[in-house]
């Protein structure tokens, strides 16, 4: 009918007000709508009505996450209820895309106290003053400026707190950059996770969960292969004598949104008048909302009883250019006309495609139907001791090709790129 009710009458926007509708009926509409001349905005999402996020009156313009995200994940709340309520929480990183969304959520879950470490200053200042200060009295938190590789700084806050949970997610993540500084990729996503699961074990935290990547997986970059010797090292410390905590990784791919992704960057791009950059025509990613990502975490969470992977279901991948297409689309322009897209070709480190698993690893369906899981065994590969003592000399010289070769020997599914 929507034809007819222009002719009528002088619209110049569309106002999508069905909260509960599903992802595919909001992207029918907009598109519709957007067929026709009209700026598309939204109701929240009847999640974030509820949950006290938003209200109903808080129009805003249809974004991308409204048309690439899937429908709400239905979680088993009691289990996560009954794994965070009443416990002392420690999330690192928790100034980041990820971490913060970790302490959103698990503050709806009623745990005693949440512990929230980042290192960069202004990420923990705007968690204070935007999530935590609001926060009823009853509320019971705090925050702490540290770098996760401070050993001593980490052993005294674990001893003063004694935490019981620990979701990790504080990372160097960035592909590009971290390909042109691999010790510190190495520094920061390896050995810190390393330490901080000897840690965690020490003092008899009861489950560690690591917040890992799709790029692990068969790694081609040097982000994604730290993150591969990370996982390693936790599923050593859960065979080690003596251990007591639950260790466990959760693997997932790009988040909407997430600071750095291609989201904000394609934002910039069409805000400064294009062109959108975008490495290769065929080239795509898996993608996800961060309420979702962080829900599924939880939710694997639940289920570890110690040495897992788990493997977010992703859905189906998309090619970053009919992103780029949206994106412009959304912002009322047309593609080829008012906004450029330029192919740059695929840098150092990165892949046309993410993979779901290595060709060793057999995934396993789990109780919830979006979150699969292998039991992998460490016994595979040399010791992460010996991986470490090796490569440190290495690191210390700051020799980025001798780096990367010495893991490839020691991780044979990673595949460097190595200047010529």
């Amino acid at each position: 009918e929507l034809p007819k009710v222009l002719k009528r009458y002088s619209a110049d926007k569309a106002v999508i007000a069905f909260p509960s509708a599903s992802v595919k009926r909001v992207r029918t509409v907009a598109k519709m709508a957007q067929s026709h001349g009209l700026t598309v905005d939204i109701v929240p999402a009847l999640s974030d009505i509820l949950s006290g996020r938003a209200q109903m009156t808080q129009l805003r313009p249809v974004e991308l996450e409204d048309l690439l995200g899937r429908d709400p994940v239905d979680l088993n709340s009691t289990g996560i209820s009954g794994m965070l309520e009443g416990k002392r929480v420690l999330v690192t990183g928790a100034g980041g895309s990820i971490g913060r969304e970790l302490v959103v959520q698990i503050l709806g879950y009623s745990p005693a106290e949440i512990i929230c470490v980042d290192q960069a200053e202004i990420a923990v200042f705007s968690l204070k003053t935007e999530v935590l200060e609001p926060l009823p009295e009853e509320c019971v938190w705090r925050t702490a400026v540290l770098d996760v590789l401070n050993t001593n700084s980490m052993e005294r806050l674990f001893s003063e707190v004694k935490p019981e949970v620990v979701f990790h997610a504080a990372a160097h993540k960035h592909v590009n950059l971290m390909e042109a500084q691999p010790a510190e990729a190495l520094r920061n996503n390896f050995l810190a996770t390393r330490q901080l699961a000897e840690l965690a074990s020490r003092c008899d935290v009861e489950r560690f969960v690591f917040i890992s990547t799709d790029k692990a997986i068969n790694p081609t970059s040097v982000m994604g292969v730290s993150k591969r010797l990370a996982e390693l090292a936790l599923q050593e410390r859960q065979a080690a004598e003596g251990n007591q905590t639950q260790f466990m990784a959760v693997r997932f791919g790009n988040v909407l949104g997430s600071s750095g992704s291609v989201i904000p960057i394609f934002r910039r791009q069409i805000d400064a008048g294009g062109p959108i950059t975008v490495t290769d025509p065929e080239v795509t990613r898996f993608f996800m909302t961060v309420h979702e990502a962080v829900g599924l975490v939880l939710q694997s969470a639940t289920q570890g009883k110690g040495g897992e992977i788990f493997v977010l279901d992703m859905g189906e991948s998309m090619k970053i250019v009919d992103v780029a297409r949206q994106m412009i689309a959304l912002s009322g322009l047309r593609d080829g006309i008012d906004i450029e897209i330029e192919f740059t070709g695929l840098r150092p480190g990165e892949k046309l495609y993410e993979e779901v698993q290595h060709i060793s690893e057999t995934l396993q369906p789990t109780s919830h139907e979006r979150v699969l899981s292998f039991s992998a065994n460490a016994a595979d590969y040399p010791s992460t001791a010996t991986v470490f003592n090796q490569l440190e000399p290495l690191m210390a010289a700051g020799d980025a090709g001798a780096m990367k070769s010495m893991i490839a020997s020691f991780i044979p599914e990673y595949s460097p790129h190595l200047e010529k």
